[in-house]
């Protein structure tokens, strides 16, 4: 069975749908395990938005007649409850390297939205149904993200080094 380009594009948008679904997972459990710490605000800020943004994909989704996979969407779920269960340097609780590694997957994440927003505006042209200034105003808000994780997670290294050199 050949694919059409509409097809590739409603994968596509599935993809990144669970994707975003998995995202918002970890950035609510991160954003939680650090509230009352230096990096609440920001952290929360960001799931605020990646919730928000997660909408703005099923939006699009929905104007482009598409709706998420299920079974996409349940598997990335799972996949982000069983990423929990990694060796953090503590028999129980939450780490230093427990943010380090949670924060490096809100990057990879968020970069993952950046190149969506990043592809969709490219494509906008041809599918009238894409808000270019929407879109515009998503990939300079992933942007922004990426920025501001970045921030947080050399913090988070430096505190995990000296936490860590200190035991």
């Amino acid at each position: 069975m050949q694919l059409l380009g509409r097809d590739y594009l409603k994968i596509y948008l599935e993809d990144h749908y669970a994707g975003a679904t998995a995202g918002l997972e970890l950035a609510r459990r991160t954003a939680g395990a650090n509230s009352g710490t230096p990096y609440g605000p920001v952290l929360e800020r960001i799931a605020r938005e990646i919730e928000e943004d997660r909408d703005s994909l099923r939006a699009i989704m929905t104007a482009l007649g598409v709706g998420p996979d299920r079974f996409k969407v349940a598997g990335a779920w799972a996949g982000e409850k069983a990423g929990r269960l990694k060796l953090n340097g503590h028999i129980r609780g939450y780490s230093p390297q427990s943010r380090v590694t949670e924060m490096e997957g809100l990057v990879v994440g968020v970069a993952g939205k950046r190149c969506l927003w990043a592809a969709l505006r490219h494509i906008a042209p041809q599918e009238t149904q894409l808000d270019i200034e929407e879109l515009d105003r998503l990939l300079l808000r992933a942007e922004r993200q990426l920025a501001d994780l970045e921030e947080q997670r050399l913090t988070a290294v430096s505190e995990a080094v000296a936490a860590a050199e200190r035991a």
